[in-house]
């Protein structure tokens, strides 16, 4: 589905990322794990299209997709969910999902929606509420709600925990796992490396610019250096 290979960004003179190797699988939930400053969400960035890339290459479905603009990767099936939601505030939530699906103006977006408000049902509760009254949680779950509608076979989630009380922490690791049913691929940033780990079948560590390990999820959440470093055990 994705392939990065030796990605390099720069902001200025000073170098952000550090020739980023790795692959997602189609149907994979693969996660990114480190420190806040590690450059994961400049990495989400250069894929979607945000953040100039200064070498490598981005093969997405088997093309370079390094020169194409961000809206044309949206076309293709690349789409992100950005990190502090960043929704319409002043527009209402059923507005906000149909700029999810600008690219379509066929029968199938009120069946998007539909799916949208099936999947969080607390969506359909305030449709036509502002976005900007919602909960964290609540904008967080019309931020996914809104990449989705773009109908992404890759779909980039940038730290959707960030911020949220417990319970709906859990309540949006339960979202991502269940993409897996929605046949949508998932490349997840998270700070919250318990979480993420636990939902990702695969799994990799960034530190500085770099990744650092890289491997099963499961042999991740084992690992005592990622124990001691990201888990706190």
């Amino acid at each position: 589905m994705l392939t990065v290979e030796g990605l390099r960004s720069r902001y200025g003179r000073i170098e952000a990322l550090h020739g980023i190797d790795l692959t997602i699988e189609s149907g994979e939930i693969v996660t990114i794990v480190g420190a806040n400053g590690a450059g994961k969400t400049t990495l989400l960035r250069c894929l979607s299209g945000l953040q100039p890339v200064s070498g490598g290459q981005i093969i997405f479905r088997g093309e370079s997709i390094v020169a194409t603009p961000a809206y044309k990767r949206l076309k293709r099936g690349l789409a992100q969910s950005p990190e502090g939601r960043q929704i319409f505030t002043n527009l209402s939530v059923e507005e906000n999902l149909r700029l999810g699906a600008f690219l379509f103006t066929d029968d199938r977006v009120e069946r998007d929606m539909e799916n949208a408000f099936q999947m969080f049902p607390i969506l359909r509760e305030k449709r036509n509420l502002a976005a900007g009254g919602l909960s964290g949680g609540q904008q967080q779950m019309l931020a996914i709600a809104r990449a989705l509608m773009g109908r992404p076979s890759c779909l980039l989630l940038d730290e959707p925990s960030m911020g949220l009380a417990p319970i709906l922490v859990q309540q949006i690791f339960d979202v991502v796992k269940s993409m897996k049913d929605l046949k949508v691929t998932v490349l997840l940033v998270e700070q919250n490396a318990f979480g993420a780990l636990s939902v990702a079948d695969r799994g990799y560590v960034m530190e500085t610019g770099r990744i650092t390990m890289g491997g099963p999820a499961e042999a991740l959440l084992a690992d005592p250096r990622i124990r001691e470093a990201y888990l706190g055990i």
